[in-house]
């Protein structure tokens, strides 16, 4: 017999350029053992086909599923009315339920009537579901619509519900020649000829290192991390190569089944083009699914997910039974939480676009590590170092030093060493390492950045995206209704459509600007609150009763501070969002993905400012402006600036970043999962308790589907959002907390499984959307790159006690003029950093009520405090010393010398590491040759052909070739 591929060769000139697609997950070309394998031959013979064979083969092996239907046929023409396609199914009573399940029992029913993804018949599957009430008003452009859609080609079923007679389910079925002509319309590119692969001489030897290799590996134990190919067999595709079908050329392609030839995600995603170009009312702007939709027509629109995701047999002995309990048990499943991800799996169910979210999500995790683990070693080398940091030692013996008080009144004396403990925990943050973490982290980013661009680039190639070009998007309707009235010609489509002048648009945007600088300085307020919370809080935490409060003030202060930050925090993201959204339509941007741009922007620009603001203040400003003992300086001459610990601001800064941190993700992580469950849980408690006491009952999958919750308006943004803000968390202030990057990989081995639970389990399935990159947060990652190098800059030279420590080593201590900085060259920084105040020099509101005679029996006479600066009895008392414009130098340069050459390192890797690997580029090429060949080879075949078909004929002409 003929091999299906001997005619997959002709006609190919016509065809366009030709990219790939991946091994895993793609366009459902396995072919099922089930289904009769015909091949759609070049002569386009027809095959004899049983068809009742393969359904009844497909019915001995359905699992039955307990769903209430009526025997009623299904009529699909176009010619009767609404009421006619309706299928009463609800239920009303008690009494109804008992006798309807009377009547099911009697008889046997079949799997595809009964799992809810088909139309009554059992051959339709259902592509598509829209839902609307009966009591809607807007019965007249619902008519007009579906009437439309019907004309279009789809076939329509009605379904009541089951548990509430009021809401309607209409059912959308595309047949096969829909989906052709749309297909063909969309470009959707399809398989037609399995890859050919080609192996060069020079890559024999690695071949051969490789066998040595896997040789070597078989004695390890397999990687645990790797997807089981055998327990997942959907995963084992063959590579083919993909062009936009066309119906005039469909024998050329891989059709192993008509019905699958065109996947759920596919078939679904041709549906709502066409639901997004059908009229309801007469007039130009009277169109689309979405417009429905926003004035109430329909209540939801979704496409199905393919079945119940659990099971109550093993994936492994019996397979899995659907895609959606595929991706739940090798996925969504929290006993899989260190495998790989099937993101060839992802791409097919759920799209490209949510393909991508996961993708760069498991890249950015995957990147983590090395982070974490470097951020980690910074921290155990302080823990090893501990015990011989010179700075910490003469902390914790400085029990002669009498520090001055931290607040006003009420804060006493100190000694320097019960400042011990918060020494040392500085020294596991600042110590040795931490310069060197600063510069890895920024280096590490550009190195993030610069790999994902060449795992997009693979992804893009993979998934047939390479040469993906966005359709032309559709004009709001805000936009039309607001500017329907002034119109221009369209310079691509040559059709006219609404403008919105010049001036119009630069008057919004300058009320958007204000309403953004607006809420900033919402946000500096509430950080001014904070200011105004620490300053009167600490003097009250040093006048407490409880001891331990009143010993550990300041760190009261910090703790309280920070949570209270972090409830403002997220009241004030609730009142951006909002903002956010009325200064967006404020703009009345364009298209969607113009809006979508906008909105992104603002809310990262507001959320960011939100998140960091503190932290940035506790970073570069707390105790940089207090003054000194004697002539403090305060806010509105009342209230004196905050000081910094004896031991630095560093631990503030630290407390600040790990309490943020971990209390934002895991409340995230809550409302991702805890919301979705709550409310799935309290709809299934309302469906048990009206129907749950006669017996258990089994809805049908549009029902199942209508009571999860809808995918966020915004879709994925608040998923990017989330990770964007950590990264910027990660990377802005890494060198004051190296375990940032530890947390956030833990974080992310729990948020893909989470994310990958919520949208399998919680949420309807979403529309399969198509993307080439993660857009707009691209640019937001490289900019908080840049960012993320100035401020470990300044974090370095002005936050921690390197630079002083270095001056010190250096220029001061015993190693000075020596060339070292060893432990032995600091002895004696401790009493350098510290100056000398006279107590009598106090002012009348600043004088602690103890004169500290319980240190030595008698009045203090000097306290310490933590500055450069001059003795009481000098010629300029309390001036700066010189070390102190040493120190001052020093920073500068520091912060000059260490942001030029980082962003000489990340611009020497940006240009080093190429968009595109070298083996894809290669593998592009020697595609393009392929197909070249296969172009030239078709070409030639089907001219003999046709001088084959002459001469058989009879016929002759002159001037033949060849």
């Amino acid at each position: 017999s003929e091999s299906p591929l001997a005619g997959f060769s002709t006609a190919l000139s016509q065809t366009p350029s030709i990219s790939s697609i991946s091994s895993e997950g793609r366009e459902d070309l396995q072919v099922n053992r089930l289904e009769t394998q015909i091949w759609i031959k070049p002569d386009i013979q027809k095959t004899d086909v049983d068809f009742s064979e393969i359904l009844n083969a497909i019915q001995e092996i359905a699992k039955d599923v307990n769903i209430f239907f009526d025997e009623l046929e299904g009529v699909n023409s176009p010619s009767k009315d609404d009421d006619s396609l309706l299928h009463h199914g609800n239920l009303t009573s008690t009494s109804d339920d008992a006798s309807r399940l009377e009547v099911v029992g009697e008889e046997v029913p079949d799997k595809n009537k009964t799992n809810g993804l088909y139309f009554r018949d059992g051959k339709c599957r259902i592509d598509y579901i829209l839902v609307y009430r009966k009591s809607n008003p807007q019965t007249e452009k619902r008519e007009v619509f579906e009437r439309n859609i019907r004309a279009e080609g789809l076939q329509m079923e009605k379904e009541s519900s089951l548990t509430n007679s009021d809401i309607i389910f209409v059912k959308l079925h595309a047949p096969w020649e829909v989906l052709g002509k749309y297909a063909e319309l969309m470009n959707v590119r399809m398989p037609f000829r399995r890859k050919i692969y080609y192996l060069h001489r020079r890559y024999k030897f690695m071949n051969r290192i490789e066998k040595q290799i896997s040789r070597f590996r078989g004695w390890l134990p397999r990687k645990p991390m790797k997807l089981d190919k055998e327990t997942l067999p959907d995963l084992e595709e063959n590579d083919c190569y993909t062009a936009p079908f066309s119906q005039q050329r469909i024998h050329h392609f891989i059709i192993h089944n008509k019905d699958t030839f065109f996947n759920n995600a596919t078939r679904s995603r041709i549906v709502h083009h066409i639901l997004q170009r059908v009229k309801y009312e007469e007039g130009k702007n009277k169109i689309g699914l979405n417009r429905l939709l926003s004035n109430g027509s329909y209540e939801a629109a979704f496409p199905l997910h393919e079945g119940s995701y659990r099971s109550k047999n093993s994936i492994r002995t019996h397979g899995a039974e659907n895609h959606r309990h595929l991706l739940y048990e090798c996925w969504a499943s929290w006993g899989v939480w260190y495998k790989y991800q099937p993101l060839d799996l992802v791409r097919r169910y759920f799209g490209e676009k949510i393909g991508l979210y996961f993708a760069w999500l498991g890249w950015y995790t995957g990147m983590l590590f090395p982070a974490a683990f470097i951020g980690l070693f910074v921290f155990l080398y302080g823990v090893t170092t501990l015990n011989h940091c010179q700075v910490s030692k003469e902390v914790c013996q400085a029990t002669d030093i009498i520090m001055c008080p931290i607040c006003d009144k009420y804060c006493p004396f100190m000694r320097l060493s019960d400042s011990c403990v918060y020494a040392k925990v500085t020294h596991l943050f600042d110590n040795g390492a931490t310069v060197f973490f600063a510069v890895f982290m920024a280096v590490w980013a550009t190195v993030f950045l610069e790999f994902w661009k060449r795992r997009r680039a693979v992804i893009a190639y993979d998934w047939d995206l390479i040469d993906w070009e966005e359709e032309e998007e559709e004009i709001r309707p805000q936009f039309e209704a607001k500017y329907s009235k002034k119109e221009r010609m369209n310079p691509i489509s040559g059709k006219p459509e609404p403008y919105q002048a010049f001036a119009d648009k630069c008057s919004r945007l300058i009320v958007s600007a204000s309403g953004i600088f607006f809420m900033i300085c919402v946000v500096i307020a509430a950080v001014f609150g904070i200011v105004i919370y620490r300053v009167v809080t600490v003097s009250t935490f040093a006048a407490f009763k409880w001891a331990l409060i009143r010993n550990n003030s300041q760190v009261a202060t910090t703790g309280t501070a920070v949570c209270i930050n972090f409830c403002i925090i997220m009241l004030l993201n609730v009142l951006y969002e909002k903002v956010a959204l009325f200064l967006t339509n404020l703009e009345q941007p364009r298209t969607e993905s113009e809006w979508e741009n906008s909105f992104t922007l603002k809310m990262f620009l507001f959320q960011f400012v939100n998140l960091n603001s503190s932290t940035f203040y506790i970073a570069f400003f707390l105790g940089r402006f207090t003054g000194h003992p004697g002539a403090y300086l305060r806010l509105i001459n009342r209230w004196r600036l905050e000081e910094c610990h004896p031991s630095g601001c560093l631990i503030d800064l630290c407390m600040q970043m790990g309490i943020i941190m971990v209390l934002k993700q895991t409340w995230n992580n809550f409302m991702e999962l805890g919301y979705p469950l709550i409310q799935n849980w309290w709809t299934r408690r309302k469906l048990r308790q009206e129907y749950g006491t006669q017996r258990k009952t089994s809805f049908p999958q549009w029902e199942k589907d209508y009571n999860l919750q809808p995918m966020n308006a915004y879709g994925l943004f608040d998923e990017y959002l989330e990770m964007i803000l950590q990264f910027g968390f990660t990377t802005i202030f890494v060198a004051a907390f190296p375990l940032a990057p530890l947390l956030a990989l833990l974080n992310n081995i729990i948020e893909i499984r989470l994310d990958a639970y919520k949208f399998v389990t919680q949420w309807r399935r979403p529309l399969a959307s198509r993307a080439k990159d993660i857009g707009i947060w691209y640019g937001i990652l490289e900019g908080i790159g840049i960012l993320s190098v100035i401020t470990n800059a300044f974090v370095i030279a002005v936050t921690s006690d390197f630079i002083p420590r270095l001056v010190y080593a250096y220029k001061y201590g015993p190693c000075a003029g020596q060339g070292e900085a060893g432990q032995k060259c600091m002895v004696g920084y401790v009493n350098a950093s510290l100056s000398v105040f006279l107590v009598s020099d106090f002012e009348n509101r600043s004088e602690p009520t103890s004169n500290g005679s319980e240190f030595s029996g008698s009045p203090l006479k000097y306290c310490r405090y933590r500055d450069y600066r001059d003795p009481p009895h000098s010629p300029v008392p309390y001036g700066y010393t010189l070390q102190f414009w040493h120190v001052l130098a020093a920073r500068l340069a520091f912060i000059i010398v260490f942001e030029h050459l980082v962003f000489c390192i990340k611009h020497l890797i940006s240009y080093l590491i190429p968009d595109l690997p070298k083996d894809l580029r290669d593998r592009m090429r020697r595609e393009k040759y392929l197909i070249q060949e296969m172009m030239y080879e078709a070409e030639l075949e089907r001219l003999q052909k046709e001088r084959k078909e002459r001469k058989k004929n009879g016929k002759s002409y002159h001037n033949e070739w060849p």
